[in-house]
């Protein structure tokens, strides 16, 4: 019935109905938004095994997806005043150099990338593991500053219910927003509702220049590591630092498209993106990252840790699965 929908993409050989990628792209990017992930990484086996898309270009093509689906959730942390603006800074700063170093690390020394893809997934594992377990047990180094947020929305939440036709007012306050008090390079401190959080940016550079590393390595989505390393270690609060992270990870993907799109073709096989097909995925991406962000006010944080930590194991088993298969 919806034959005349039917498109086939030309660079990528993909042949589907016009409405199924934006339609699978913002499911995903309304979710994993709220954590600061693009969602890019969950789109990769979609398009593998459901679109039969296997070229080394369906890399490039993700990165057109975050160049057009990221900045409307971008857009709406900042106007929502949910934007750390030091972190983000520190993140771009590390991620950037990183995404260039990491094409010649590949190309230099690490030509077989199994064991280096194992050796990230183990990471990844031990971060879902350790996000569990906080949320299972409580973390064992508590943030007093970060249980405080936690204690606030439940109250939020619990007078809500007793207002009638309250709706979603049960979410984060207007005056919930990310205020700089301080930035040096031993320390970057804000305040958010009332609580203070700091981090070391000399730290917070040298994981982001990893994480850009092994982005220009081997593609892997920024936000999916830096996230939950922000939340586990940094015990900064996921409502702070989902903007700064897809942030980071947009820029990202500007340099990686340039790439993929400049790169000569290798042994005849080109990685040119498939831009329609990448901006097709991106308007569904840009429409759910929109309403993620808008959403994720309203949303508690044990809810938005369980999603990044189910985005995170997933990744973790994909990279420890292709060592052993």
């Amino acid at each position: 019935m919806l034959d005349f929908l039917q498109v086939t993409f030309p660079i990528s050989g993909v042949s589907t109905n016009l409405l199924l990628p934006p339609l699978v792209a913002m499911v995903i990017s309304f979710f994993t938004s709220m954590g600061g992930i693009s969602g890019a990484f969950l789109l990769l086996p979609f398009q593998m095994s459901y679109l039969g898309y296997t070229a080394p270009s369906v890399s490039g093509t993700n990165h057109v997806f975050n160049i057009v689906a990221i900045p409307s959730g971008v857009y709406r942390y900042i106007k929502e005043g949910r934007m750390a603006w030091p972190l983000t800074w520190v993140v771009i700063a590390g991620t950037l150099p990183g995404v260039f170093l990491g094409y010649y690390l590949r190309i230099y020394f690490l030509p077989d990338p199994k064991t280096f893809k194992l050796f990230v997934g183990c990471v990844l594992l031990y971060m879902g593991v350790r996000l569990v377990r906080d949320l299972c047990f409580g973390p064992k180094a508590k943030c007093a500053a970060g249980q405080a947020v936690d204690d606030k929305f439940k109250a939020q939440a619990g007078e809500a219910k007793n207002r009638p036709g309250a709706g979603l007012a049960a979410g984060l306050p207007a005056e919930a927003v990310v205020k700089t008090i301080s930035v040096s390079l031993r320390k970057v401190e804000y305040e958010f509702w009332g609580e203070r959080f700091s981090f070391n940016p000399m730290a917070m550079f040298a994981l982001a220049l990893v994480v850009g590393l092994i982005g220009g390595a081997y593609g892997i989505g920024g936000g999916a590591i830096i996230a939950p390393f922000c939340v586990a270690f940094f015990n900064l609060p996921i409502y702070t630092i989902a903007g700064a992270t897809l942030m980071g990870t947009c820029i990202t993907s500007v340099a990686g498209a340039l790439f993929f799109s400049l790169v000569p073709a290798s042994n005849g096989v080109s990685a040119m993106p498939d831009w329609p097909l990448g901006l097709l995925f991106g308007l569904g991406g840009f429409v759910g990252m929109y309403l993620g962000a808008k959403m994720q006010r309203y949303v508690p944080q044990k809810f938005i840790k369980v999603v990044v930590g189910l985005a995170i194991f997933f990744l973790a088993i994909k990279y420890v699965w292709q060592f052993f298969g």
